[in-house]
């Protein structure tokens, strides 16, 4: 198709173009010009023009003029405004995200030279003319390019309109000589399309004015030529310009007012729908309330019966690919192949499903088929497929979402976004932590009867307040779930309670209390048969027990390991053997063997990009190190560790149990190596990135690898800021030095210490001071 498909690339990242690019010279040379005079470039036009083919291409030509890169965020998909921040912040890999996703945006971007692009933006322009006049303010080095139907109105914003490709004019048919071929863009992109499904097409003397024609008539709108090129593998030229005549005559006759181009793609899109077999119609009517793609099952699941023959699903699928009506990206060893639909054809089908008066048939069919996904990720997901389920829920976010936003829009079906958002409580922790929160919190407000299902939401959303540090909430949210427990008479809600309560007391330092209420916890999943609740509180007494000394650390983590091996979860297992390794560590002296349990756990961690488990194994690497070698790399892997929490965006590493072991270790370094020295190593590690910082871990950092200091994490001010404290100046002074508030200098103060991973204004001082010598080996 015209528009490059990201899906097959990783979030952020620029995708592969998949089909030959076209023309656009000037529009080329103009958006470069006006991006480099101005941060905020729209590029302005119609559906299927090719606003994001053009973006792409202008994002891959000037990437390497900014330091920190592109980041591609496609908003297509998204429907709920207040979802934004957060999506940006994941697009960017920002972890760390607060109740107030733009600060840490703006932030987190203040000192990057970086390009943004947002892609399709007009159904969500106030929010992203909001958002983006804020981050330009923040951030001087960021420049945004945006596409979309309609401008945004921020000040300082640049519009560059992109208009259809060139066509021949009405009064040169065509001379003869074939010189017209490479003249106009929409005749050499309808050539090399056609040439995608007859190999021998060539523009000639006979067909020449033929071609022109079609192209004139769908006015060089690229979208609409590929769906004419299409054809041409079942119909002749002719043929082709008949049946655009027709659509032609019947949309002047239904809607006089629209616009030319508009007309132009309608006539194509309109023109290929009635081409389509009925069947075929059908099931692009229906997957048109999948959003940002779908996968052979859901396709079946939602869109069979009633005309469609589940069995003929796939048939018709591999119809609608052939006529580009869908899209295809391959398959890997953990995913099956993924289907999507550009947005101007997805909503041609839902306009036709709308017409027939079945759009809130298929929007709760569709709702049903992923509130029965989240109850077979719960039955399933500590299995053989553990892995494979996780990234299939990534895959699925944005309908996760579509179905969460409809339940909550549709009076009545609250609880259905409880029975949705749940159970895959864990999928949220694991990287969309705010936003599953969030779906939770409306979800219980807008479905306050006491139900089972509210039993649950009440309980996961208490999970997930615990790990946001929303202490207030979590007690709110546990007195109600152990109201409904006893209600009910629910022992396996009864053994969950047990399982959050004690893992609130673990990061409380309060490990005596949390291994007492854990072991309930854990007598209750088995007498209910619950073998991950088991696992879940196995590991959490394995922590407990291992923070105080007991020694049934070695009993539960071998137990846990044991029953991760058995169902053959690579994800849980991982947990467990970071559980062996801590064992192994320290009460066995086996320093060796627990570096090969945590690097295992890792690496079955890697394709998961699982962060927060990873961090759990970079710390402990950081005290067996710190133990058997308390040299410099230890305390540069104890910066690593530092860098990947950081990344994760979990806050762990300050609880009480695993900040005193921090301390040890630090402590013994220190010992060994000097102030200085570990000063200097710790804030190295602390500014890695986080695939150096596992690649250091793993002991697979290259020797020739640049050096890279956490002197490029700090911001101009930052610099200022740290200098001023190396001259040993308090925030008052500082504040009155720069003629900043008192307030404002103390969060910089605070983001300093976060970014070199210090705990002190003295190990600033002493940074500073090896930094300006060069004293310290990096």
């Amino acid at each position: 198709m015209g528009e490059a498909r990201p899906a097959a690339a990783g979030k952020g990242r620029l995708p592969a173009e998949v089909t030959s690019f076209v023309g656009r010279r000037r529009e080329l040379a103009d958006t470069r010009r006006l991006l480099a005079g101005s941060r905020l470039l729209t590029l302005l036009g119609v559906g299927g023009v090719g606003k994001t083919r053009l973006a792409l291409r202008m994002a891959a030509e000037v990437r390497r003029t900014f330091t920190d890169g592109v980041c591609l965020v496609e908003l297509a998909a998204l429907r709920d405004p207040a979802l934004l921040g957060l999506t940006l912040a994941e697009a960017l890999e920002l972890s760390q995200v607060s109740a107030d996703p733009t600060a840490d945006l703006a932030e987190y971007l203040e000192d990057k030279q970086l390009l943004l692009v947002l892609d399709n933006c007009e159904h969500l322009a106030e929010a992203c003319a909001v958002l983006v006049g804020k981050l330009l303010a923040a951030a001087p080095g960021l420049r945004i390019l945006v596409t979309s139907r309609h401008v945004l109105g921020v000040e300082g914003e640049q519009v560059l309109p992109v208009p259809p490709l060139s066509t021949p004019p009405a009064e040169a048919p065509g001379d003869g000589t074939g010189q017209d071929t490479d003249q106009y863009e929409s005749l050499v992109l309808f050539t090399d399309r056609v040439r995608s499904v007859l190999p021998e097409f060539r523009i000639d003397d006979t067909n020449r004015c033929q071609v022109v024609e079609v192209c004139r008539r769908l006015d060089g709108i690229p979208l609409a030529l590929e769906l004419a090129a299409v054809w041409m593998r079942t119909l002749s030229l002719p043929q082709i310009l008949d049946r655009l005549d027709d659509r032609f005559r019947l949309l002047a006759a239904g809607r006089r007012a629209a616009p030319p181009r508009q007309q132009a793609l309608e006539a194509a899109v309109e023109w290929s729908y009635d081409l389509c077999s009925p069947a075929e119609r059908l099931l692009w009517e229906r997957l048109s309330v999948f959003s940002g793609g779908f996968d052979l099952d859901g396709a079946e699941q939602v869109c069979s019966g009633d005309g469609i023959p589940r069995d003929h699903v796939l048939d018709l699928v591999a119809g609608l690919m052939n006529k580009s009506i869908i899209t295809r990206t391959m398959a890997t060893s953990h995913t099956v192949a993924w289907y999507d639909m550009l947005s101007t054809i997805s909503q041609y089908g839902g306009m036709r499903l709308a017409e027939a008066g079945r759009t809130r048939e298929f929007q709760f069919r569709h709702r049903d088929y992923y509130r029965e996904l989240a109850a077979r990720w719960a039955a399933e997901s500590f299995g053989p497929r553990q892995s494979d389920w996780y990234i299939q829920l990534r895959r699925e976010h944005d309908n996760l979402r579509a179905a969460l936003d409809f339940c909550l829009a549709e009076p009545g079906e609250a609880a259905a976004a409880l029975e949705i958002a749940a159970p895959i409580w864990n999928f949220w922790f694991a990287g969309y932590l705010r936003e599953g929160h969030r779906y939770l919190s409306r979800a219980l407000d807008a479905a306050p009867e006491q139900t089972e299902v509210r039993a649950l939401g009440l309980w996961a959303g208490s999970y997930l307040a615990m790990f946001l540090g929303e202490a207030g909430q979590l007690a709110t949210l546990l007195a109600e779930c152990k109201e409904l427990a006893e209600r009910y008479d629910d022992d396996r809600l009864r053994a969950r309670i047990a399982e959050v309560s004690g893992h609130a007391l673990i990061y409380q330092g309060e490990l005596a209390a949390a291994v007492g209420i854990l072991e309930r916890g854990l007598a209750g999943f088995r007498a209910v048969g619950d073998e991950l609740g088991q696992f879940d509180v196995l590991i959490l007494l394995s922590a407990a027990t291992f923070f105080s000394g007991d020694p049934r650390v070695e009993e539960f983590s071998r137990q846990a390991l044991e029953l991760a091996s058995a169902r053959g979860a690579d994800s849980s297992k991982a947990y467990a053997l970071w559980a062996v390794g801590i064992v192994q560590w320290r009460d066995h002296d086996q320093c060796e063997e627990a570096t090969r349990s945590f690097r295992e756990a890792i690496r079955l961690w890697m394709p998961l990009n699982d962060r927060t488990g990873i961090g759990f194994c970079v710390q402990a690497l950081s005290w067996c190190a710190g133990s058997a070698a308390p040299d410099e790399r230890a305390a540069r892997l104890m910066g690593a560790s530092r860098a990947v929490w950081r990344s994760s965006g979990a806050h762990v590493d300050e609880t009480t149990p695993y900040s005193r072991f921090d301390e040890m270790t630090e402590q013994r370094i220190r010992a060994r190596t000097g102030d200085a020295v570990f000063d200097g190593a710790f804030a190295v590690g602390a500014a890695y990135s986080f695939e150096r910082a596992v690649a250091l871990a793993l002991g697979e950092e290259r020797a020739a690898a640049p050096k890279s200091g956490p002197a490029g994490r700090l911001t101009r001010r930052e610099h200022e800021i740290a200098a001023l404290l190396g001259e040993g100046l308090s925030n008052r002074e500082i504040a009155a030095r720069l003629v900043i508030s008192q307030r404002t200098a103390e969060t910089h103060v605070e983001h300093i210490l976060g970014k070199l991973g210090f705990n002190s204004r003295a190990q600033v001082a002493r940074w500073i001071a090896e930094h300006r010598t060069g004293d310290v080996s990096t």
